[in-house]
């Protein structure tokens, strides 16, 4: 996990994104504050995490349940701190995602979700869930098929101790402007679609550090940065 940087930095990082993305919105002709910024913190120390806190950040992306746990143990005092899961969830996992996160973004299986469910406790809110979309096809991506998104939505929305919030998903990297932005609208189609079949659906989550201006101008909701934020991390 990388060293800290001085506060200064992290406030400046924060101050860009959040400039990143009101002049997004408002070049696309929407109110910066339907986007919510995630700031995706995996394979980061966690003063780095305290120093982003400490700038105005609250919510933070993990993909790796391991490191998130320890993560929120050594951030405990942070209570205002908001935790997502957005990477793969294997369902030998799910009991720790149910007792310690607030979001999961990566449910693209009934059975996930049937489990997150079932482990969330009752004295707990319910767990944020989005339903994780595969709109580039790319076999190694986590997803959804999206013809098939819909009757996911439809059967995660009926379970009780969890929330479903939105979609969430990823484009095909490398593929220029136009294709990101097909696939960003693709994903934006199925959202609305899904809102009109679930009321309080709210959350379309798309968008990082490369391309959260078409994301925003796509619908996005929720954007998950980390390099913007941070600078470069190690490799996994």
């Amino acid at each position: 996990m990388t060293a800290s940087f001085p506060a200064s930095q992290a406030n400046e990082r924060l101050a860009n994104v959040q400039l990143r993305i009101r002049a997004a919105a408002q070049q696309a002709g929407r109110d910066p504050g339907e986007i919510a910024l995630l700031a995706v913190s995996k394979l980061l120390h966690s003063d780095r995490i305290r120093e982003l806190y400490s700038a105005g950040q609250r919510a933070f992306g993990e993909n790796y349940l391991q490191e998130a746990e320890a993560k929120v143990a050594e951030l405990s005092d942070l209570r205002d701190i908001e935790w997502h899961l957005i990477g793969p969830l294997q369902s030998n996992k799910t009991r720790g995602v149910a007792e310690t996160m607030h979001w999961v973004h990566s449910v693209d299986r009934l059975k996930i979700a049937e489990r997150l469910s079932a482990q969330r406790s009752a004295n707990l809110a319910p767990l944020n869930l989005c339903v994780q979309v595969n709109i580039s096809g790319e076999d190694s991506k986590s997803g959804v098929a999206p013809n098939e998104a819909l009757a996911l939505v439809d059967a995660v929305s009926r379970l009780p101790q969890v929330r479903l919030r939105g979609l969430m998903g990823m484009p095909e990297p490398g593929i220029g402007e136009a294709a990101t932005r097909a696939q960003f609208l693709m994903l934006q189609s199925l959202f609305i679609a899904a809102k009109a079949k679930v009321p309080g659906i709210d959350t379309l989550s798309m968008g990082m550090s490369d391309d959260l201006e078409i994301a925003v101008a796509c619908g996005s909701t929720m954007v998950r940065v980390g390099t913007a934020l941070f600078g470069a991390r190690p490799a996994n």
